[in-house]
Formats: structure tokens, C-alpha cells, sequence
């Protein structure tokens, strides 16, 4: 205990001398070794400090140079509007949207920020293409036979293993793997749901989502969600007596990128469970944390079986590879009834080969990687933002995960400016995809998840420039 508030009282203190403008931006901070030996702690203390300030985008860190204050905080960009939905259920879908966006997903002469995934360029693909000769070999009958129903073992062992950084301690037996975390959650609301039932939402929330809720017949309630914490469980709350299921990104949502906090994980799993509502818990992005340590789930404090916890690493490693899973808790039964119906097996190659990809040690490798990858253009396209934007453009400040959410003064519309964008071979996500209601049409989502280069760096400054032309084209 002593050494968690000697290790937050050090970071608070450089924190605040940061913000205070005691220490500026670019300035150079003492080094890890100097800072174990200033104030008795042990350098992997040390380091975790550092980590836990580049989290919060206060430091940024230069190979062999060290540690330097970060120019973002005195740019001071706002952060979003807490979201404000209507208490109501309104299922207007902006389908022709949804689908001209994701219609340049293959396009090759476009900059697409648009798409929520990380570029081929950050993935281990040389790797990856090993892994599958190899899980060829390994497979009997060449991988060509069926899995069995409840998926590969060696991946759901993996899978297992891995939760206990996150406290969930699963076993092998309590996962099922499916063919993408889409595919996983379209089977938690076919086990749970029935056409006319209500779906709690946060909003903005994943168009995926929406669209497969909107498809399954049920009615979609979206919750007041802020930008740094989450889904309002006042709001929620409040809304308990209309709900059936509920459906939650907590770690990393898309777009606006927030860690819910521990304390509302909790809170949340056990107001649920007291009113019998199960929670299906989308852990998509929970490895891709800018912090130093993996947050725990929703899952983690669940007792009862009632949250339905799903992930993948279709944006972590393979998109197309389509790996994904379920721990459906007191749900598993009919998962793997309806897994029987729909999918029978998953692609048997693809996912040993996965398995083999986590055991190995080679997965947590690429991912420190990729993560600090993924911080660093987010420090980067905020500061491209500050300096070519429209004043008063709001961006939100992801604790992870591949996107940032822009909210532009309210004279711009996104889905003009998508149109206006795609003519420069720019293709961005219009913020209104992001909901069922009439909302968000000033914002709009950007993948950080592309390599950064001078071609991006100009790109985005185009993108500020054809959004400030919509104020002083406005009367």
C-alpha cells in the first residue's frame, strides 16, 4: 500500500508541474536511473511512472534520448460533449453511409482513416504466414477435418491463460470460439434475445453493432456515454425496467477510445445481475492499452455467469483471419447449440495457427509494438489537429485502442465533408454512422492505426483545411 501512494504521489507531483506549466513542453525529464535514485524507488517503478504519464499523453519518449514533456498539453484541445441520446427508442439507420464507407474498405488509392483496424504494415505477417505451415502440418488430415464444437483447444488454453492478467481466470473449458468477436456477439443476442426485445447501447457506439441489433428486430435504447469514463450508469439505471440485454465496450470503445473505470465495471456487473440482465461485454481492444498494465473486464467481477465476455484479434493481429471467442458463462449451452446451427466449426488452420501465434510469446512481442506505435500517432494526429484544424474542433483522448473521435463546431457536417474528403482520396468515418438517432452529424471517427509518414501528416492537414472551409463558406 505504501508503495502505490509513493508511486502515485511522484507521478501526481510531475503531473501537476506539467499542467501548471512549471515544466514545458519539450523540456527534457530526469531519467529513469535518476529518478529510482532521487526518491528510493526501484527502477521498475521508475518506469512504470513514466508509462503511466505517457498514458495520459504528458510525456512523450524518444529512442536513446529519454523522456520529454509532451507539447499536446499545452494545446489544450477540449474534450467531446458527454453524448446526449434521446431516452427512446429510434431505429433510423444511415445505411446509404454506412455502406458507401465501408464500400472503400479494399480500396487501395485511398488514405483510409475511415476503417477501424491496423494497417497490414504493423502486423508480423511474415510470421504469421509461418504459423499456418506449420498448423497445417500439425493438424490431422492437414487441417481440413472439423474442429471440435466448443473450438481449438489450443487456442481456448491460450485464451485462458491470458485472462489471468486481466483477473479473469477462465478455464479452457469456459470459452467457445467463433469466427470473429462479430460473430461471437451476433450469438450471444440470438441466445438471448427475441425480435421486439430492447437492446441497451452506449452511443456513440460501433455501426457493426447497431446494424446487426437493427437486423436481429431488436429495439435499440442508446445511453448518455462520456468520453473519458463511459456508459452514465445514472442514465442507465434509470432505463433498467425497459431493458433486456445489455451490450458494453468498456475498455477501449470505439470511437471514443475511454477505459471505464474499475469501479463502474463493477458497479454495472452487479446492478445487472440484481435485475436479471445479462451483459454481453465487447473486449475487442482490451490488449491495445497505452498504459502499462491490461485493464481488467467487465468479466473480471462477475460471480453469477451473467456477462457474456467476447473478444478476438481482428485488431490486434489478423482481420481477415477471423479469430474469435466467447466465455458465455451460465450461457454456454445454448452458445454452442446455436454454434452448431450456424457455423459448426470454425477454420481449423486459421486458429491453431493463432493459438501457436499467442503460446509462443511472439503475440505479447508484437504487441508492445504495436501499442506504443498506436500511442505515438495519436500524440501525433492530435497535434496535427491543433495546429490545422477549425478553432474549437474537440477531440477525445483514447487510453487505447486504434481510433480518436473529432467533434467539430456545429456549422460542419461530417457526412458533406466525407463526400468533400473522398474527392482528395480521403475517406473518413462521419460521426452520425455511429448511432441510430440524429446526433453526432459535427464529428466524426479517424483509425489511428496507420503507419505514420509525411504523406499522412499532410493528409490530415488537408482534412483540417476542407472542414474550415465549411465556416467561412457558412453565412
Amino acid at each position: 500500500m505504501k508503495k502505490d501512494f509513493l508511486y502515485n504521489e511522484i507521478a501526481g507531483n510531475i503531473a501537476d508541474k506539467i499542467k501548471t506549466g512549471v515544466l514545458r513542453a519539450g523540456e527534457r525529464l530526469s531519467s529513469v536511473r535518476t529518478l529510482s535514485r532521487e526518491h528510493g524507488i526501484s527502477i521498475n517503478t521508475a518506469k512504470r511512472i513514466f508509462l503511466e504519464l505517457e498514458a495520459q499523453s504528458l510525456v512523450q519518449s524518444k529512442p536513446q534520448s529519454g523522456y520529454f514533456v509532451s507539447p499536446l498539453n499545452y494545446l489544450k484541445l477540449p474534450l467531446p460533449e458527454t453524448s446526449q441520446p434521446l431516452p427512446v427508442v429510434k431505429n433510423m439507420e444511415p445505411n446509404d453511409l454506412i455502406d458507401s464507407v465501408y464500400s472503400n474498405m479494399a480500396r487501395n488509392d485511398l488514405t483510409l482513416l475511415s476503417i477501424g483496424v491496423p494497417s497490414g504494415n504493423l502486423l508480423p505477417l511474415a510470421k504469421l504466414k509461418k504459423e499456418i505451415v506449420l498448423a497445417t502440418r500439425a493438424l490431422q488430415e492437414g487441417g481440413t477435418a472439423y474442429e471440435p464444437l466448443q473450438g481449438n483447444l489450443k487456442l481456448r488454453r491460450m485464451i485462458a491463460v491470458r485472462s489471468l492478467a486481466w483477473e479473469g481466470h477462465l478455464k479452457e473449458s469456459d470459452v467457445v470460439t467463433t469466427n470473429g468477436c462479430m460473430n461471437a456477439l451476433a450469438l450471444c443476442l440470438m441466445a438471448l434475445t427475441e425480435p421486439g426485445d430492447t437492446l441497451a447501447l452506449e452511443s456513440p457506439c460501433y455501426p457493426g453493432i447497431l446494424q446487426l441489433a437493427v437486423s436481429m428486430g431488436l429495439k435499440v435504447l442508446e445511453i448518455a456515454t462520456h468520453p473519458v469514463t463511459g456508459i452514465a450508469i445514472d442514465a442507465l439505471e434509470k432505463l433498467l425496467p425497459e431493458i433486456n440485454v445489455c451490450l458494453l465496450v468498456p475498455n477501449f470503445n470505439t470511437p471514443y477510445g475511454y477505459c471505464m473505470p474499475d469501479a463502474h465495471k463493477k458497479e454495472i456487473v452487479k446492478l445487472l445481475a440484481k435485475h436479471n440482465i445479462p451483459l454481453i461485454e465487447d473486449d475487442t481492444y482490451g490488449d491495445l492499452h497505452f498504459g502499462p498494465e491490461r485493464p481488467k473486464c467487465c468479466k473480471s467481477f462477475d460471480t453469477e455467469g451473467n456477462v457474456l465476455w467476447c473478444s478476438s484479434v481482428s485488431k490486434t493481429l489478423a482481420p481477415g483471419y477471423r479469430v474469435g471467442w466467447v466465455a458465455p458463462g451460465k450461457y454456454k449451452d445454448r452458445l454452442l447449440r446455436l454454434k452448431l446451427v450456424h457455423a459448426l466449426s470454425s477454420t481449423a488452420v486459421i486458429h491453431e495457427a493463432t493459438g501457436n501465434f499467442l503460446m509462443t510469446g511472439r503475440y505479447d512481442h508484437h504487441l508492445r509494438q504495436l501499442r506504443k506505435t498506436l500511442q505515438e500517432n495519436y500524440q501525433r494526429y492530435a497535434l496535427a489537429i491543433a495546429l490545422h484544424f477549425p478553432p474549437g474542433t474537440k477531440i477525445s483522448r483514447p487510453q487505447g485502442g486504434l481510433t480518436l473521435w473529432v467533434e467539430f463546431p456545429k456549422e460542419i457536417n461530417t457526412a458533406k465533408l466525407y463526400n468533400y474528403a473522398l474527392k482528395k482520396q480521403i475517406s473518413i468515418a462521419p460521426g452520425r454512422m455511429f448511432t441510430l438517432q440524429d446526433q453526432f452529424q459535427n464529428c466524426m471517427r479517424l483509425c489511428i492505426g496507420l503507419p505514420w509518414t509525411d504523406e499522412l501528416s499532410f493528409t490530415l492537414k488537408q482534412l483540417g483545411s476542407l472542414a474550415k472551409a465549411f465556416i467561412t463558406s457558412t453565412p
